[in-house]
């Protein structure tokens, strides 16, 4: 089976980034060697850029499939796939980012990442296992010391770039301020229900690249939404141009210049979402798309606390929540 191919965007560091990524995040996870075998698949069918962090449990079966996948000869060498991972809350001190990505790089047998995030602009306390925590267990977050320290995973060369994920405009404005390495990336939610216009307008101006996680609102996953999968508007869309309704999302991510971390363990519906480059969303239909009423999915309600650093939803996403 020939590979279908994925067209790349060059980020600011220089390194080129596969505009549709594989995501690896779900519940519950699939045992590790069936989750390897899922992304080997993934390998085979054309995906080339995979979405793992260490909160997800999913690096080890990532590495794993990579390494498979060159056994099999689906890649010649790791350089053909890039590998985006991400530094967990409890991490978000200066002293622990780069240990964090050694471990990182440990369970994916791999010498560096093509992209590390910083997951969340949160500091929990070191001590807090898994999602086992509440707002109270969060600390104030130090962006200076953390961002030097993702400098130096670059400098060092394990990281190829660095970038961030679910940092609203003044939180941007902050790490702009003190980076000599700008981010690549801002990696946040975005779908035709959250279009994020303003946040992608400065991403824009700043170089900045965005790409979308839940592009397709986590559908039927343990805190998805039917918004998008289920809009009415996305059926008609889909049902005129004969695609699925998936492919109208993703077309329109892409038509405004991001990219999407796209979670489908379905061979089938794999190979649909990466069949969306060779076709336009008419003007009508994006006029249309631009229409829909605007709502955060994921809301993150479990970092706020009156008794902790961030005290509302507004703190969180920078007055736009």
């Amino acid at each position: 089976m020939e590979p279908m191919k994925v067209p790349k965007v060059t980020l600011n560091s220089g390194e080129n980034m596969p505009i549709i990524g594989m995501g690896t995040a779900t519940s519950p996870l699939p045992p590790p060697q069936a989750l390897t075998s899922i992304l080997v698949d993934a390998i085979e069918i054309g995906y080339r850029h995979f979405d793992t962090a260490a909160i997800y449990g999913t690096e080890e079966p990532l590495g794993h499939a990579v390494s498979k996948a060159l056994e099999l000869g689906l890649i010649k060498n790791r350089d053909e796939v890039f590998i985006t991972s991400k530094l967990w809350n409890t991490d978000n001190h200066h002293h622990l980012v780069l240990p964090a990505l050694k471990t990182t790089l440990k369970k994916l047998g791999l010498e560096y990442v093509d992209l590390y995030l910083i997951h969340w602009p949160v500091r929990l306390k070191p001590e807090v296992e898994g999602f086992n925590f509440t707002g109270e267990d969060a600390i104030p977050f130090e962006i200076k010391g953390t961002w030097k320290a993702m400098e130096e995973c670059y400098r060092l060369g394990l990281a190829k770039s660095i970038g961030v994920s679910n940092f609203g405009i003044k939180k941007l404005t902050l790490l702009l301020e003190n980076a000599t390495i700008p981010p690549a990336v801002n990696q946040v939610e975005m779908n035709i229900s959250w279009h994020q216009g303003k946040l992608r307008e400065f991403c824009k101006q700043k170089g900045i690249h965005v790409s979308a996680w839940s592009p397709l609102g986590a559908y039927k996953v343990f805190w998805g939404s039917s918004a998008v999968m289920e809009n009415p508007i996305l059926q008609e869309i889909a049902v005129a141009r004969n695609k699925s309704v998936a492919q109208i999302a993703l077309r329109w991510i892409y038509e405004q210049g991001a990219s999407a971390i796209v979670k489908s363990f379905n061979k089938e519906r794999m190979k649909q979402n990466l069949q969306i480059f060779d076709w336009e969303l008419r003007q009508e239909e994006s006029d249309k798309i631009s229409h829909i009423p605007q709502c955060r999915l994921y809301k993150a309600e479990m970092f706020v606390c009156e008794n902790g650093p961030i005290k509302s939803l507004e703190e969180l996403w920078d007055s736009d929540p």
